[in-house]
């Protein structure tokens, strides 16, 4: 039996994302979350995962969603990342069903001040429920963890109580992830709480799971945004087996690993490192970084190797009078980009054992 036996290809929402992420457990595979900022990254992800026939998790951030709508749009009310936010789940909701693939549909990390962009992607899932009978999106990411342990569960509860109803999954971060990521940065966080004790992971649960089941925890085992050399981050996947360990005690030792954990930080870690995290329990790993390089590369490569015909609209190495229009052509260098894109999250989709599952 594969995951298109027990869920439909394109968006899901409910308990179709419980089944997908029970799945992925039973299996002891994760799925990589992909960042994208338009249409054509967006796509290349859903390529990837058809050709592998995996399922796939796509996910816009703040200023990812802004990008979609358009940098030439004013954000002081977070106006333009809610609208690429919306415009970027209608699109991948068009176009998933043709790729064949199950997608989960996520908003990344949202810290405090990013709030009235939360508030107004939940608008937009509440009234896409009212028409559709389910929410835009998948699930969101409340990311509080800058703030106090007690403040952070407790809006994790409000907004929980609002999302549970109509089918959102959410994602809450406990304990820092490192380095810099749109505007948050947590580049000099002290080092200590970059790291999750066993003991905060179970009051998240034991609260939210009060309201209901479909939440997952970020816990931090030394994540830290964006790539680095070998060495330099020292991450601790050991942890989260601890916190499984934990929750497993307290609930009675019936389940071995309740919780569903999530890696943050995912680009730059060694293979020996998502192998221990995905024991461990972890379903979802962000992959950014490392996904937005290899769209460069694409298109770089062809820019260098293409250079005498990308100079002016006529004229190129076969002759003066030569058109260049099959070159400049953005459907053709973007194009480029899409395909280095596509074998990177292939990569991801590998390290994870997430290959070959529908």
């Amino acid at each position: 039996m594969g995951i298109l036996d027990i869920v439909p290809a394109g968006v899901l929402t409910g308990e179709n994302v419980v089944k997908l992420f029970n799945y992925a457990k039973e299996h002891k595979f994760a799925i990589p979350v992909i960042n994208v900022t338009s249409s054509s990254t967006a796509n290349a992800v859903l390529e990837a995962a058809r050709d592998i026939k995996s399922p796939i998790i796509i996910q816009v951030s703040q200023g990812g969603s802004a990008y979609f709508a358009g940098k030439g749009l004013a954000n002081d009310k977070q106006q333009a990342s809610i609208a690429g936010a919306k415009a970027a789940a209608l699109h991948v909701r068009a176009v998933a069903p043709l790729y064949g693939v199950p997608v989960v549909l996520h908003s990344d990390h949202c810290a405090e001040k990013l709030l009235p962009w939360f508030d107004g992607m939940l608008e937009a899932d509440e009234a896409y429920f009212k028409e559709h009978g389910e929410p835009l999106f998948s699930s969101h990411m409340l990311d509080l963890s800058e703030e106090p342990k007690e403040q952070n569960i407790a809006t994790c509860v409000k907004y929980f109580k609002r999302m549970a109803p109509i089918g959102i999954w959410l994602e809450m971060e406990i304990g820092i992830t490192g380095g810099e990521e749109d505007g948050v940065d947590n580049t000099s966080v002290e080092n200590s709480r970059l790291y999750t004790q066993p003991e905060d992971i179970w009051d998240v649960y034991r609260a939210l799971s009060e309201i209901g089941p479909n939440f997952s925890i970020a816990a931090g085992f030394g994540n830290v945004h964006g790539v680095y050399k070998p060495g330099n981050v020292k991450l601790e996947p050991g942890l989260l087996g601890k916190h499984q360990q934990y929750a497993s005690k307290q609930l009675g030792g019936k389940v071995e690993k309740p919780l569903y954990l999530v890696f943050h930080g995912g680009s730059g870690s060694t293979k020996e490192e998502i192998k221990t995290a995905v024991v461990n329990g972890v379903v979802k790993m962000n992959v950014d970084t490392d996904t937005q390089w290899a769209y460069l590369v694409g298109i770089r490569d062809f820019v260098q190797n293409k250079s005498g015909y990308l100079q002016s609209q006529v004229g190129n190495p076969e002759g003066p009078d030569k058109p260049n229009k099959k070159y400049y052509d953005p459907r053709v260098w973007v194009r480029e980009g899409e395909k280095t894109l596509v074998t990177r999250v292939k990569e991801a989709c590998s390290d994870l054992g997430n290959v070959g599952h529908l």
